[in-house]
């Protein structure tokens, strides 16, 4: 069957995405796991040790508190309590933690920091699972041992008010609770109003014994306006009213009841310099931790120097102050200044049940557990704990005993100590036989697209796709039945989970098929290669190719070097300084590419040859024609370049000489717009400048200037109608920042109130969607139309166009500037560049990939999770919807790619005799992006115990797997544009 390439291309991209995702699915782990049902019942606690006696401790101590409160404030970082922020916006938990009985603690949250992950890690004390991070926006029922469901096993009444999250978790856990929507970050004020209406009557009200509040407007404030947002000291003080509130009341409840309560006051994750989180930054991980109770002594004052503690310390903490048993799969230890006022015995007591919870767990997921120095210290506390408790029932109030307490209390908290460190850094299981098999499928199309590189190259660029070959091969048998017994093997034999063999036998042996068929695809191609292209290769031997030029090389060799750089951490942390120094050195040779072609007098001809097999009729010295021709440079008879005379009466020469400058001067300028990556993220940058309130008369003047430069740049290709459109449309985006508070009308003041924007956000969806509408239906008609080649071309601009107006919708007003020059950067290279250098479909391909991945980072986006703006998401939205949410935060990631490779497909389709090249352009496009995915795998797969493989590489990684997708749906379109004109033709 004949294939053209792009439709090829599109096919092994599809298959690419399937092995990508179980490649995911077995690579990201569960953490350290307790073996033991969590349905069963609670196991009897382990009794007080005493060296030839026996002790009459054997359950539970009593709960140290009646009543606790937990108030989490979401994206709460230390500073904005133990800082300059916390004193000036929350005076009362200042004072509280300077002068008040309570303890503050800076606990370290481990990456992913954001929410669903953190609150697991607060109730179960374990540490989640890097995945997580992609199962936050659809949180499941928590099925580890936990906190909460202690408490309900225990009796214990329970009330929440908050983040939707919690109740997802824990299911029919809470006697009462209001869920609000944690990821509608447009709203900061009603989303904890919903929480604090209810506080008055419960506060009153004596019927629970957990009560738990979680605030999001914090969270909102920064996703919307940084850290920095004079909305954020409003935001503090409101909390501090709040928790000042909930304190007084449980005072006063305690002077009926003389039992102490317990306020937690604490964050889930913290917030970076750009409002964000998810990634590993100190301001992302360190989050404030303050016990509030009348039972710890009042402080003399000046004890704002927080200790550095572990989030999952919390689990343990509340597990004892409660009186249940501490998580199966907690990894924290116990807060020692809550129970330092206790006597010694219940202090010794509390300690050996959390040291005996973590050894168990080391016992059930290390096999050398008795050679840990943990371990070793565990049982050496245990015996001297023995030791003490003889005296102490010996009724023996010597010095010595006082002595030995001290020490078994040091032995006891070195050992917590060694322990959680131990299981914290314990490497997770990993799910190889899922990684081999989509590694497998990766690699076998990455060969396949490599392989059939030299038959893209024909003017006709088709493949000959053997469908049913593979189906009546013995090799394909073979192959089937080796992978059938060794899926039998392994799924019989694992001793943990694994998710391939989990799958339906019929989805599993759909996936050996595909691999089956693939290698003997490959097989076939090798064979045909070796045997036919060999053959012709030795009769043309004497006939050597021109060879390469300088762009020709640049482009392979950056690409190559690229891919080879992402084995180092810091290359994937500073992945943007990559593409700048690549995109920069692209200018210089097309400047020097243009110096030669107007002063040595090079022909304007193509001058990049391709020795290529020419279809059946096997012919290698077919070179390769591009599908543009030279615009307003049309070679004289002799074949010599053009004068510059002639080149002054068609595209003015200076013009083209200049236009590779004007591109790197217009990349130098973006360079300065966002800082990025992990070194240079804290310094200061224009966009920094530009979003502080002071300067918003000039963030105001230069989106403007920003919207109409695009106006400009897009109107030209567009109908009358979708002009009119297209300005209305900018018009509103500029209203709907100006609603939100971002810019200012020359008439507004600034202190005007704000509002969510919905109606100027909804006003430009209508002209977006109009204008996509228009444009559909334009490239429809032209596939009807068989000569109406305009039709197309226009239909394909205003595609184009619509996208480029919801860019500028969901970009901040700050990275407006970053889509105008994205737009100017495409006339100058199309006008001036790949038209009179007459560059050939594939180096306008690679071309267009450097440009859309350069532009990924200039709008401030890197590796790390924290940077992408799920603010995008929710424009215009006045409710949480998961499909249009995903889709609008997607598409605003990942606005440079998308729209270069838009644009692409308007320049190669514009051409009347562009032929194929836009197949092939769609084969360079997944060939290009399908080796650093195949070859990331392969480096993360060997690094997978490197020290920043959860910090760094993950990260990367699911950014590798989302660009494939997005890759994938952008060959579809590829290859349904390119049908459209065979079907014209």
């Amino acid at each position: 069957m004949r294939l053209s390439s792009g439709a090829f291309a599109a096919s092994c991209i599809a298959i690419e995405v399937v092995g990508v995702a179980i490649f995911l699915r077995g690579f990201f782990p569960a953490p350290v796991r307790s073996s033991a049902p969590t349905e069963q019942r609670a196991e009897t606690p382990a009794p007080e040790p005493a060296a030839g006696a026996s002790s009459n401790w054997t359950k539970l101590p009593p709960p140290l508190f009646s009543k606790v409160v937990i108030v989490l404030i979401d994206a709460l970082r230390d500073d904005f309590v133990f800082g300059s922020k916390g004193v000036k916006y929350m005076p009362y938990i200042s004072y509280l933690i300077e002068k008040g009985s309570s303890h503050g603690f800076v606990a370290e949250a481990k990456p992913p920091t954001v929410t669903m992950p953190r609150i697991k890690a607060l109730m179960t004390g374990s540490l989640p699972g890097f995945v997580d991070v992609v199962r936050n926006l659809n949180s499941p029922a928590l099925l580890e041992d936990n906190v909460i469901r202690q408490a309900k096993s225990a009796g214990k009444r329970m009330i929440f008010y908050g983040d939707e999250t919690w109740v997802k978790l824990f299911p029919k856990h809470f006697i009462e609770y209001d869920g609000t929507t944690s990821f509608f970050v447009s709203d900061y004020t009603e989303v904890d109003n919903n929480v604090t209406r209810h506080l008055d009557e419960v506060l009153k009200r004596g019927d629970w014994d957990m009560l738990i509040l979680h605030y999001l407007g914090l969270d909102h404030i920064g996703h919307i306006s940084g850290p920095h947002s004079p909305l954020i000291g409003r935001k503090l003080s409101e909390m501090d009213s709040i928790l000042m509130k909930i304190h007084t009341s449980l005072l006063a409840k305690e002077r009926e009841t003389l039992s102490p309560s317990l306020l937690i006051v604490c964050g889930d994750h913290g917030m970076s310099e750009t409002g964000s989180h998810g990634a590993s930054s100190t301001e992302e991980v360190s989050t404030p931790l303050i016990l509030i109770s009348s039972a710890f002594e009042r402080k003399p004052g000046d004890s704002r120097h927080p200790k550095r503690v572990q989030q999952t310390d919390l689990a343990a903490t509340l597990a004892i102050g409660l009186g249940l048993p501490i998580p199966k799969d907690n990894v924290g230890s116990l807060l020692f200044p809550v129970i330092e006022e206790k006597p010694m015995r219940e202090q010794l007591r509390f300690l050996h049940l959390n040291t005996v919870q973590l050894s168990k767990l080391l016992q059930e997921n290390v096999p050398s557990y008795e050679k840990d120095p943990g371990f070793e210290q565990f049982k050496m506390a245990e015996r001297l704990h023995g030791n003490w408790v003889k005296l102490h029932l010996e009724e023996n109030h010597s010095d010595i005993l006082v002595g030995l307490g001290t020490k078994v209390l040091r032995q006891y908290l070195s050992a917590l100590k060694t322990l959680s460190l131990s299981l914290s850094t314990q490497v997770a299981q990993y799910d190889i036989y899922s990684m081999v098999v989509g590694t497998a499928v990766v690699l076998e199309v990455l060969i396949l697209l490599l392989l059939s590189t030299p038959h893209v190259l024909c003017r006709k660029a088709e493949l000959d796709v053997p469908l049913l070959s593979p189906v009546f091969s013995l090799l394909f048998y073979l192959m089937f039945l080796v992978l059938s017994a060794i899926h039998v093997v392994v799924c019989t034999s694992a001793e943990s989970s694994c998710f391939f063999c989990s799958l339906p036998w019929l989805a599993a042996a759909g996936v050996m098929v595909l691999v089956s068929a693939l290698l003997c695809a490959i097989v076939s191609a090798l064979v045909r290669m070796v045997v036919i292209d060999g053959m012709l290769l030795k009769k043309n031997a004497a006939h050597p190719s021109s060879g390469w030029s300088e762009v020709d090389l640049l482009l392979l060799l950056g690409t190559v070097g690229h891919v080879l750089s992402l084995g180092a951490s810091s290359f994937v942390e500073e992945e943007h300084q990559t593409w700048y120094f690549l995109v920069n050195t692209l200018c210089l040779a097309l400047s020097q590419e243009t110096c030669r072609s107007y002063f040595l007098g090079d022909d304007c001809e193509p001058q990049h040859h391709f020795h290529v097999e020419q279809g059946c009729e096997g012919v290698l010295t077919h070179t390769l024609q591009d599908s543009t021709v030279c615009n307003n440079f049309k070679p004289n008879r002799a074949g010599k370049g053009p004068s510059l005379s002639e080149a002054h009466g068609g595209c003015k020469w200076w013009t083209v000489l200049a236009s590779p400058w004007l591109v790197l001067a217009c990349c130098r300028m973006l360079r300065s717009l966002n800082q990025t990556g992990v070194q240079g993220a804290h310094r200061p940058d224009f966009s920094h400048w530009l979003t502080s309130s002071e300067h918003k008369v000039q963030l105001s003047g230069l989106a403007a200037v920003s919207l109409l430069v695009i106006f400009m740049l897009v109107q030209r290709g567009c109908s009358l109608v979708s002009k009119a459109a297209l300005a209305l449309g900018l018009l509103g985006v500029f209203c709907y920042r100006a609603a939100i508070g971002n810019v200012l009308f020359p008439w507004q003041p600034d202190n005007k109130g704000i509002s969510k924007g919905i109606v100027e956000a909804r006003f430009v969806y209508v002209f977006v969607l109009g204008i996509l509408f228009t444009g559909t239906k334009a490239l429809l008609k032209s596939q009807v139309i068989a000569a109406d080649f305009k039709t197309k071309t226009v239909g394909l601009w205003e595609i184009y166009s619509g996208l480029v107006l919801l860019a500028a919708l969901l970009l901040r007003p700050h990275n407006l500037p970053v889509l105008a020059f994205s737009l100017l950067i495409q006339m100058i290279m199309t006008k001036f560049i790949w038209k009179p250098l007459r560059h050939d479909a594939a180096e306008i391909t690679v071309m267009h990939y450097w440009f859309g991945q350069a532009f990924f980072y200039f709008q401030g986006n890197s590796n790390n999770i924290a940077t992408i703006d799920i603010s995008a998401g929710f424009i215009g939205l006045d409710a949480y919807m998961e499909v249009p949410a995903t889709f609008l935060t997607v598409f605003g990631t990942y606005v440079g790619p998308v729209l270069w490779a838009s644009h692409l497909v308007h320049f190669l389709s514009s051409e009347a005799s562009s032929g194929s090249a836009l197949s092939r352009a769609c084969f360079c496009y997944a060939l290009i992006c399908s080796v650093p995915v195949a070859t990331y795998i392969i480096l993360v797969t060997s690094l997978r115990y490197h020290l920043f493989i959860w910090s760094v590489f993950s990260p990367k990684l699911l950014y590798e797997g989302m660009h494939l997708l997005i890759t994938a749906v952008l060959c579809a379109v590829f290859t349904a544009t390119d049908q459209t004109g065979r079907t014209k033709s």
